[in-house]
């Protein structure tokens, strides 16, 4: 499976990247070692989006605290950056495609990132991810 995450990203061009403790949404949480991820530095911590695609080198689930009810799985992701992205593609990009049954790669996007705003990992339609790889 393809995944992607948005997440506060330091340094756009570091060859890793390490998220801790990250949430997960759409089948995110079976992200694992060896899978491809597209890496969106978050706009909510300043940055511009889509930047980089890579390899999870490694993937360890988070365990959930006791007596909490609700709790949305999350995951410590290690990813070795395996391009740059060529083009920009970010919320502001993304905001026209709003018609959430369209079946637009754009679209899924759109949603799954931008409207529950909240940084996390996302798993991604085929779609969708040969779209993203018409950016590198």
């Amino acid at each position: 499976m393809i995944f992607a995450i948005k997440a506060e990203v330091r340094n756009p061009r570091a060859a890793t990247f390490e998220f801790s403790a990250q949430k997960t949404m759409y089948g995110g949480k079976h992200i694992a070692k060896g899978d491809t991820v597209f890496v969106f530095a978050s706009e909510n911590e300043g940055g511009p989006g889509l930047i980089a695609s890579g390899v999870v080198t490694s993937a360890a689930p988070i365990a959930k605290k006791r007596g909490v009810a609700r709790q949305t799985p999350r995951v410590s992701i290690t990813v070795r950056r395996t391009a740059l992205a060529k083009r920009r593609l970010g919320r502001s990009e993304l905001k026209p495609f709003s018609d959430w049954n369209d079946g637009r790669p754009e679209t899924e996007l759109n949603f799954k990132f931008y409207r529950q705003a909240t940084n996390k990992i996302v798993g991604l339609s085929d779609e969708a991810a040969a779209f993203l790889r018409g950016f590198f």
